[in-house]
């Protein structure tokens, strides 16, 4: 991948509402070049999207958990997420190696709904939970390339 293109993604990575007129002037490229570098970006589905990041504390869910489960039943592992994908609180499921079988990322208000939580979740999909609550955020979602 071509620097640019590389410097073009760090941009975006930071701010992804940076104006094309903007990527021009730090990539040195005029806004119609930078308009078709991002375009062919996306095409290729280097870039795959665009969110809003929202303040979990506005919603008043500041207590973040990560969960690992592992079914008690191991020939029911591959259903497990579609058991699961119902439950709002649970923002990422991965699966993982090693003892658990994936690695739940929740964000509730409170430890009383977080302890609902996992009773669902133990319920819901018959499985054993190990839980690691986050205690501070030292740094998140870093992009996955910086610009030279």
């Amino acid at each position: 991948m071509e620097s640019t293109d590389q410097h073009i993604l760090a941009l975006l990575a930071r701010d992804g509402r940076m104006s094309y007129t903007e990527i021009g002037r730090e990539t040195k490229l005029s806004t119609s070049a930078a308009q078709q570098r991002v375009r062919r970006l996306e095409q290729r589905g280097v870039i795959s999207g665009y969110h809003a990041s929202i303040d979990p504390e506005a919603l008043g869910r500041t207590l973040m958990a990560f969960i690992s489960i592992r079914p008690l039943d191991p020939s029911t592992d591959e259903a497990t997420p579609s058991l699961l994908v119902k439950l709002p609180e649970i923002t990422s499921c991965y699966s993982v190696a090693g003892d658990a079988s994936y690695l739940l990322k929740v964000q509730v208000a409170t430890t009383a709904e977080l302890d609902a939580l996992l009773t669902k979740i133990r319920q819901s999909a018959n499985v054993t939970t190990v839980t690691t609550v986050v205690l501070t955020t030292i740094f998140q979602d870093r992009p996955l390339i910086e610009p030279e």
